[in-house]
């Protein structure tokens, strides 16, 4: 699969999939803190792997090597 995320937007995923997972941790409960864990979930993962597949259909390419 190309790669469609670039570098900046792969550290603002991966910050904010750490400021979700914190505040699931200590302010959140319940429903909110469910999705929470499921943002930061998602956003770590495309941060890592640099393919969004919501980008896919868009043909939106952050990463300026494609």
């Amino acid at each position: 699969m190309k790669l469609n995320v670039g570098s900046t937007d792969r550290m603002i995923r991966i910050v904010i999939a750490v400021i979700a997972a914190i505040l699931a941790l200590t302010v959140a409960k319940g429903a909110l803190a469910i999705v929470l864990w499921i943002v930061a979930a998602i956003m770590l993962v495309t941060g890592v792997v640099r393919v969004c597949p919501l980008y896919l259909p868009f043909k939106i390419s952050t990463n300026k090597n494609s």
